[in-house]
């Protein structure tokens, strides 16, 4: 039985690729930063054949800690690094666990033997920080692309900076080091909506789907996606865990990164239909998804049946 590593694997996006690994067939390893906090990932104890499950404390930006996880993994999955909003210190919250947490992950794998694959989960920040907004340079209506060169401003949030920067480090790692033993693939989300799998109250996904059906903004980003009914690019949080599974499981895709993407709705249409209404526009395709379709053989759900789950 191999055996898969999924760093943040009791997240939100973490619990669903759990699941898929699971399901077939693996032998999963979930990391957790604080092992006496169960109800971060006691809802993974129900999955079916939960019983090839392990939960192992972890720290990524501990390498000690980070090499006893990874030490006997065929595949090491990556999606470990804080989505938040809010924050009081960009740097100690969000680029010191996010770029450092990397660059030791980066570090550790190369002296893995065991490894065959990496998958990073980056996010559409990766491509544009700018994000739901369009990238330098382009309007609303123009279409990004795997072939568009990534755009980052500094007066973007620090979460979309950190994932930048990481992404970058990958890059960078990739290039310096030709004769890896393994290779390394990473998808980059844009937002991503859909049912939790477990009753979590510290997710900033479900959190963000929570304040855009009931219209509230605690903070000046939310505000901003309201004030300028901003277009929202989506992603079915189930349709990531298997674009995440089959990164893994494929050859012959290191050094791709993947936009994972459906359709887009201005705000507006996507509070209506987060309150099981019909949105007012049609749906236009802002991020291509037509790599991701190819090599990795994924249909994405539409928009309206990925809300009409998280009201299932």
């Amino acid at each position: 039985m191999k055996k898969a590593g999924i760093i943040g694997g009791s997240g939100f996006i973490g619990s669903y690729i759990t699941k898929r690994f699971l399901e077939k067939g693996f032998e999963v390893k979930v990391s957790t930063t604080n092992i006496s906090k169960q109800e971060k990932y006691e809802h993974l104890m129900n999955l079916d054949f939960s019983d090839h499950l392990y939960i192992s404390e972890l720290h990524v930006e501990n390498k000690t800690e980070l090499k006893e996880f990874v030490k006997d993994c065929d595949i090491v999955i990556h999606g470990g690094t804080p989505f938040q909003l809010d924050f009081k210190d960009a740097k100690t919250e969000l680029f010191d666990p996010t770029i450092n947490g990397t660059k030791n992950f980066l570090e550790v794998i190369k002296e893995t033997p065991t490894i065959d694959k990496v998958v990073l989960i980056a996010s559409v920040a990766a491509w544009n920080t700018n994000f739901p907004m369009p990238a330098g340079g382009k309007t609303p209506n123009d279409s990004f692309s795997e072939n568009d060169t990534p755009f980052m401003s500094e007066e973007s949030h620090p979460y979309a900076q950190a994932k930048f920067i990481a992404n970058q480090t990958v890059n960078n790692f990739i290039k310096t080091h030709p004769n890896l033993d393994f290779e390394i693939t990473s998808v980059s989300p844009v937002a991503v909506f859909g049912k939790s799998l477990s009753n979590r109250e510290d997710s900033t996904s479900t959190g963000l789907q929570f304040l855009l059906k009931n219209k509230i903004a605690p903070n000046p980003f939310v505000q901003m996606l309201f004030d300028t009914d901003a277009d929202m690019a989506i992603v079915n949080v189930k349709d990531v865990a298997e674009g995440v599974y089959k990164a893994a499981t494929i050859s012959g895709l290191h050094g791709k990164n993947y936009l994972l993407s459906s359709e887009t709705y201005p705000v507006s249409d996507v509070s209506l239909m987060l309150n099981n209404k019909q949105p007012k526009h049609q749906p236009k395709i802002i991020y291509q998804n037509t790599m991701a379709e190819h090599d990795l053989g994924l249909p994405f759900q539409s928009v309206l049946k990925t809300l009409e789950q998280y009201n299932a």
